[in-house]
């Protein structure tokens, strides 16, 4: 891998440092964590502008919390500590977590970060969907203060995101889950090591009475120049008696939402259909967590 010139590789210890070093570099810094995808943007051309690269490891970022009002995941938690962590091994709500870190090769998961898969914006991404799915907000900060950007507005386009050039994600919070819910995530793929083809995540809340109270479905890989929340698929749940009649409709409206590329790799008609099939798929296995009561059901 050739990077771009540089003019300097930072690695701050205190947040005002890195806060000045993005407002002295604006879009011509980059911040870094893992850095698991600083060869993917070099090799689409993407760092021609960037003069210095800032390495956030030693700000304390990392960890992970839970308390009444849900989970806190620190931007620097690996994905190898988050695949770890009790909540995503044995709650079904967080079950499109576990799905999703699966997929990852060991020596992503080792180094790659929670708020790095974020702020790369792709998505073509796993664990982003998952996150997304489960109603995940970014926490940042900059030189205005701290706010909070729900996952819904943070993606605006192909490795875009609503980040200000001063700003960093420092937190991702996942709200408390309702009871009687239970998430799944499916990733096509041609290989271990590729990025998703499509991918799905889903969350289902069921009512007392086994119908939807509440879902979500995010579609990945090729349908757009970001994730798609698909609300024709969610509408088509709301209410209705889960299991395999209701999903296969709802799983037939994501067709109304995305918008497949071709390339390569798939056809769009290959694309919408396969995201047909495993949203489908998807469902039946949140469904099938929450029977069991577990993420490997």
């Amino acid at each position: 891998m050739t990077l771009p010139d540089l003019s300097d590789y930072f690695v701050p210890t205190q947040e005002s440092e890195l806060i000045d070093l993005l407002g002295r570099f604006g879009e011509r810094a980059m911040i870094v964590a893992g850095g698991t995808f600083v060869h993917g943007l070099e090799a689409r051309g993407l760092l021609s502008e960037v003069e210095a690269l800032i390495d956030i490891g030693r700000l304390g970022l990392g960890g992970i919390s839970q308390d009444a009002a849900g989970v806190t995941l620190g931007a620097t938690t690996t994905l190898a500590e988050l695949r770890r962590a009790d909540f995503v091994q044995t709650d079904p709500a967080f079950g499109a977590l576990q799905d999703a870190l699966d997929y990852p090769p060991v020596q992503i998961r080792n180094v790659g970060t929670v708020g790095g898969c974020l702020a790369a914006s792709a998505p073509l991404y796993d664990v982003p969907a998952a996150l997304f799915a489960l109603d995940g907000t970014a926490c940042v900060r900059g030189a205005g203060g701290a706010r909070d950007i729900p996952l819904n507005e943070f993606f605006v386009g192909l490795f875009e995101n609503a980040l200000r050039t001063d700003e960093f994600i420092a937190a991702v919070t996942l709200p408390k889950p309702a009871a009687r819910t239970a998430s799944a995530f499916l990733k096509l793929e041609t290989n271990a090591n590729d990025l998703a083809i499509i991918n799905v995540a889903v969350r289902i809340t069921l009512g007392e009475n086994g119908r939807c109270a509440d879902s979500r479905v995010v579609i990945g890989g090729g349908v757009g120049e970001c994730y798609v929340r698909a609300g024709s698929a969610e509408a088509a749940l709301e209410g209705g008696k889960a299991g395999g009649e209701l999903f296969a409709t709802a799983a037939a409206a994501v067709a109304h939402d995305i918008e497949p590329v071709t390339d390569q790799r798939g056809s769009e008609a290959y694309r919408r259909h396969m995201a047909i099939v495993y949203t489908r798929r998807a469902l039946e296995r949140a469904l099938g967590r929450m029977v069991t009561g577990g993420t490997n059901g």
